[in-house]
């Protein structure tokens, strides 16, 4: 019993994925098919548009997002419209990739106008050296400086493959990320208390089935994989983001 309940939430959580993004990409074919009016000529046959004033949509995720005012390990407003959540490992090459090419472009658009609020949680998959790392984070995070620590690790990763992430490498991301108290972070990094926080969140991952990363669940639908932008923010879009 202990075996198949994972996997039948690892099931669930791919297809609902699966079903969000075909919803979302039929939406877009009936939006940009051709002939669809889009102007004065076709006035008549264009359906109003939705009122601003609609609440956030939600998926079956929804309680998922914290909202906790003053979490070192989200950005963007606890009262954000939208919420997404993302669970990553530091030594995941995709999740690299997000980090890099699309949170920057999500965080312009819609975290600095208080439309977004991004949470991370740890999903160590890759072995001993991907849970030192997000212990590592949770050591800069008590320092105030995890997301600075967060870009450091991703913006040093290769385009392909896991990168290796041993204990001077994580000291020397916290340097670059301005870590003010190096000999505390090196104590933290081994800390029971950051473990069981990176323990709570890879255990929480695994009952919601999460299959890879990195994951995401917007305003409580997931979306799997570091997609293009555009799958991010029309989703965003739809659950209140505009």
């Amino acid at each position: 019993m202990s075996r198949t309940k994972p996997l039948v939430r690892r099931r669930e959580f791919v297809l609902i994925a699966v079903l969000v993004v075909v919803a979302v990409g039929l939406a877009l074919y009936l939006v940009l098919r051709p002939g669809t009016p889009s102007g004065p000529a076709g006035a008549d046959t264009v359906h109003p548009a939705a009122p601003s004033s609609a609440a956030p949509s939600q998926g079956p995720f929804a309680g998922l997002a914290h909202r906790t005012a003053g979490d070192p390990l989200a950005i963007g407003r606890p009262d954000a419209p939208v919420v997404l959540v993302e669970f990553s490992d530091y030594r995941c090459p995709f999740c690299a990739q997000f980090s890099r090419s699309t949170e920057p472009e999500l965080v312009q658009r819609y975290v600095d106008k208080g439309k977004l609020r991004i949470e991370w949680r740890d999903f160590p998959i890759f072995g001993e050296q991907s849970e030192r790392a997000a212990m590592a984070g949770r050591a800069a995070a008590a320092q105030g400086r995890f997301w600075q620590f967060n870009k450091a690790v991703f913006e040093a990763a290769p385009q392909q493959g896991h990168p290796d992430l041993p204990k001077e490498k994580l000291l020397a991301f916290a340097r670059t990320a301005g870590v003010p108290d190096l000999a505390k972070f090196e104590k933290d990094m081994t800390s029971r208390e950051h473990k069981d926080e990176v323990r709570f969140d890879a255990t929480e991952g695994n009952e919601l089935g999460i299959p890879s990363t990195p994951a995401f669940v917007i305003n409580g639908k997931p979306l799997l994989g570091a997609q293009p932008l555009e799958e991010f923010t029309t989703m965003i879009d739809a659950a209140g983001g505009k």
